[in-house]
């Protein structure tokens, strides 16, 4: 028996965990207890992830569609490599190269999310490349980078929740989305500190908080606003903070102040006494952090709503101090280096931007190509996704590691948008219900078979390494984009050894708000991870930033000055209820692998709907008995799950399936202005029982 120390394929905290291979395919999961972040402990999902690596759950050939409207049969990988290149050139030539997208996932490693972006700017010369980290941290990543000048999920380790004075949660369940990180707010509690909770629903997590704020869906922002009001009102803002390492205070303390608490709890429902408790634990506190996720991050006003938390961090002097500051929950396992390397339709490898002429020709310099050549920013996910089959829209797609038919915004919309493309290419490790659609299904190796660095939410970049290898039908897809590159004419450049492919990383980082060019194989194997900014071998990574200064051009945090307003969408009189998305503990995101798990399926079988009993009684629902929910964009079907833990006005469901009981073929596609994060997480139904 030989171990392998490597990391779970799942969420951001990418927990350490140790493989060990019995021979052949078989994997048994071990636990790792010297890895910080989670220090041995698994989640289901983490525990059983070895089950998808069976032949029997997962793709071992290439699949080509026979004609089109034909079926998907298998066939040999020089074919499907034709099939792939033939299709994305055939489109280039008849409509223009920009007619061709790339569409990636949060759970590339970096090697990949770097090729992919190089792969789509080089190769395929197009802007059109996004991926689906866009639905997850992108108003966050906005915030952040607004207010501090840098975008870090957590601008500190996981380790200082539990010794900080008081944590505002909002929108984050976390002892159903990353298990093991709950430790943190427990040994929080047990520390003397406070968790303050800001949850429309009482979560597992609600459940272990001090406070539990329950606004209505869509209304995070105004309830900032009114916390800030008093905050200044009370006489418990930090003078010499504010006066020494911020700007733009007295803009925000105007929007603030026309944001008063009794209006606040009108717009949100969150009583007067149970805010002033709030600010009041949260000001008092000897030091203080919050912490947003995509219950406050996913709506058409999710920038905004993440700066206003920012500013009652910055007022109440807790950011840049030790045990302090704002930061996001990052959602899936390589969100944050996916959007650091160049999968984003606005940036380049380093978290450069893709406007700026230095980053350019630094980029440029590393790729060997003329700076002029690199295509300008190109479409958001969603916003790519419509323009699919239509006159000056996308024609053809090469899609990675995603599953937008289950987990995009109006999702029975996008399915009828992929369908209309002249060519659709997906690599994945499963037939997922968009590979359904491909005219070519590449099957790629898993976490198990290949080595690579991600990043974690902590901006830890930690090593994934290959324990066993992929089944001999498997590729990975740092061969399929290799292969690719050489059909389409560039023959160098694109190496399938991951050693290779984050040397080059480095050095294109090098320099950028992101700089790896100091993180290499062996520091993170002796380290147990990296954090960046890392420049050099010499310098020892950076867990804590902005203790000194802010990465802004004059080292201080930006106040910003916001309003409260509405969600897109409102409930009226045809669609009366809010209707809010979310996860459950024993499926991860488009369920594409974990609905393949056995053990998992059992704890999560399917699809419900959780109503008040009030709304219950008053649609004549018992538990169990199927309801349909209707939006604008559709309808789903689901059983009723009749809890309290939920507002009477409000219903949730969870988005990890497809079919009758989509989620996502209700919520809507409104788009943050700067984000372009769509507008998950509320919108207007009607709910009734099913016939």
């Amino acid at each position: 028996m030989t171990t392998t120390d490597t990391h779970c394929p799942y969420c951001s905290l990418q927990c350490g965990m140790r493989l060990a291979a019995r021979g052949g395919a078989a994997v048994e999961i071990l636990e790792r207890t010297r890895f910080p972040v989670n220090r041995g402990a698994l989640c289901g999902k983490g525990r059983t992830a070895a089950a998808v690596l069976s032949p029997t759950a997962r793709l071992t050939a290439p699949l080509v569609r026979a004609g089109r409207g034909g079926e998907l049969r298998e066939a040999s990988w020089p074919l499907a490599l034709d099939r792939v290149a033939q299709g994305l050139e055939r489109a280039a030539r008849r409509y223009g190269r920009d007619a061709v997208g790339v569409f990636g996932g949060g759970g590339l490693t970096n090697e990949k999310a770097y090729l992919l972006g190089k792969f789509a700017r080089v190769v395929l010369r197009t802007a059109n490349i996004d991926y689906n980290g866009r639905f997850c941290m992108s108003s966050a990543a906005a915030a952040h980078r607004a207010a501090f000048g840098l975008d870090r999920g957590l601008p500190f380790p996981l380790e200082d929740i539990a010794t900080t004075g008081c944590v505002i949660l909002v929108g984050g369940n976390p002892a159903e989305t990353m298990p093991p990180a709950l430790r943190y707010f427990r040994e929080l509690r047990e520390n003397g500190g406070r968790l303050i909770v800001v949850d429309p629903r009482r979560t597992r997590t609600a459940e272990q908080a001090d406070l539990h704020l329950r606004p209505a869906p869509g209304t995070d922002l105004a309830l900032a606003l009114g916390l800030l009001h008093l905050a200044i009102a009370d006489g418990l803002v930090d003078e010499e903070f504010v006066r020494t390492r911020t700007t733009g205070f007295e803009r925000a303390l105007a929007s603030a102040m026309a944001h008063w608490p009794e209006h606040v709890e009108r717009l949100t429902g969150v009583p007067v006494p149970l805010m002033r408790e709030a600010v009041r634990v949260f000001a008092e506190a000897h030091s203080g952090m919050v912490l947003t996720a995509r219950g406050a991050e996913q709506h058409s006003k999710g920038t905004d709503t993440v700066r206003a938390w920012i500013n009652l961090c910055l007022a109440v002097g807790k950011a840049g101090r030790p045990g302090s500051g704002y930061g996001c929950l990052t959602g899936q396992g390589n969100g944050q280096g996916g959007r650091e390397h160049g999968q984003k339709a606005d940036q380049l490898p380093g978290y450069r931007s893709i406007e700026d002429p230095a980053a350019r020709a630094h980029v440029a310099g590393v790729w060997g190509v003329d700076p002029d050549q690199l295509p300008g920013p190109g479409r958001s996910a969603y916003e790519l996704l419509d323009t699919a089959g239509r006159d000056g829209g996308l024609r053809a797609l090469l899609l990675m590691g995603s599953n937008p038919v289950v987990s995009a915004p109006r999702a029975g919309h996008v399915t009828e948008r992929l369908r209309e493309l002249d060519f659709l290419a997906v690599s994945d490790v499963v037939l997922s219900e968009t590979a359904r659609l491909a005219d070519v299904v590449l099957p790629s190796a898993q976490w198990a078979e290949e080595t690579g660095t991600t990043t974690n939410l902590e901006g830890r970049v930690i090593l994934r390494q290959a324990a066993l290898d992929p089944p001999q039908g498997v590729r990975t897809d740092l061969y399929v984009l290799r292969e690719l590159a050489a059909r389409l004419g560039v023959d160098k450049g694109f190496p399938d050894d991951p050693v290779e492919a984050f040397e080059e990383l480095r050095r294109a980082s090098a320099g950028g708000p992101a700089d790896y060019a100091g993180i290499s194989y062996r520091r993170i194997r002796d380290e147990d991870g990296v954090f960046w900014p890392c420049p050099d071998e010499h310098h020892p990574g950076t867990p804590r930033l902005f203790l000194d200064r802010f990465a802004t051009a004059d080292g201080r945090a930006r106040f910003a000055a916001v309003s409260h307003r509405p969600s897109a969408e409102q409930p009226d009189a045809d669609y009366p209820l809010y209707l809010t998305t979310g996860r459950v503990v024993s499926q991860y995101q488009s369920g594409a692998q974990t609905r393949r798990v056995a053990e998992l399926n059992e704890a999560a079988p399917g699809p419900f709907v959780e109503v008040h009993p009030r709304l219950a009684h008053r649609l004549g629902v018992a538990e169990g008995e199927l309801l349909a929910v209707s939006s604008r964009r559709g309808r789903a079907v689901a059983p009723a799950r009749v809890t309290d833990t939920i507002r009477p006005d409000t219903v949730f469901m969870p988005f990890h399936w497809d079919g009758p009981g989509r989620a996502n073929t209700l919520t809507n596609p409104a788009l943050d202005p700067t984000s372009r994060m769509p507008e998950f997480k509320v919108c207007a139904v009607r709910v009734e029982r099913a016939s």
